[in-house]
């Protein structure tokens, strides 16, 4: 590891990294409390919406909640080439980075090859992000499709209305669960870009982030308004 630069600090900061978002993922989908985390709460509520779907006759509505989702997507996956694009840049201009970051007072001591590997690292980390939204477009078009292949509501098979109506909501939530996976990427990224100021800047911004990201699925005011149960009103 020495030809590339790194240093012990240096992996351990990015084993950290690495373990964190692991960790992250893990835990989230499949922890202790992950059914009280808000992105298992909104997985309910898409199959939800998808058996209220199937009752209703005119779905208008949802489609252009369909829409909605699909618009939003597709931004995120031009976002992500756009940042692919734009940190690319930056291996033309290492050596003016190298002596910014030399001259600034948090500035750690890097080799040309190490700052390079960075930037390559965090190409891939965006190149996940934009397969993970490019695959959730796709799966909200699926979504879309089965929205308009439920029966109606006047069909006398309702089994097979209420079958579609959940096959859709099933394709919704793996939809959502791509989508945000490539949010976490771009979480992530912003942990990453620490490790160009140093190991341990690096192992700092990634700890920050792992607070906010699990502060907003289990003590956010989104996950409280979830869970919010109004007061019974008195006659």
């Amino acid at each position: 590891m020495k030809d590339f630069g790194l240093t012990t600090p240096d992996l351990l900061a990015f084993g950290f990294f690495v373990a964190a978002w692991a960790a992250y993922h893990v835990l989230l989908g499949h922890g202790p409390g992950a059914d009280k985390g808000l992105n298992r709460l909104m997985d309910n509520y898409r199959v939800r919406w998808m058996l209220e779907m199937s009752e209703r006759e005119n779905r208008i509505m949802d489609s252009s909640l369909m829409a909605s989702l699909q618009n939003g997507t597709a931004f995120f996956a031009s976002t992500s080439l756009l940042a692919i694009g734009g940190v690319s840049t930056l291996l033309r201009a290492t050596d003016d980075l190298l002596k910014i970051f030399a001259d600034l007072p948090f500035g750690a001591d890097q080799t040309r090859t190490l700052w390079e590997l960075k930037i390559v690292g965090l190409i891939l980390i965006f190149g996940y992000a934009f397969f993970k939204f490019a695959w959730s477009y796709r799966l909200f078009n699926y979504t879309a499709i089965l929205v308009g292949a439920t029966p109606q509501k006047m069909s006398p098979d309702k089994e097979e209305r209420r079958r579609t109506a959940m096959r859709a909501a099933m394709m919704n939530i793996a939809a959502g669960r791509h989508f945000t996976r490539g949010q976490r990427a771009f979480f992530f990224a912003l942990a990453y870009f620490g490790w160009f100021a140093g190991p341990y800047a690096f192992m700092a911004t990634t700890a920050a982030i792992l607070v906010v990201m699990s502060a907003r699925q289990y003590m956010s005011d989104a996950q409280e308004a979830v869970n919010y149960e109004p007061p019974e009103t008195q006659a």
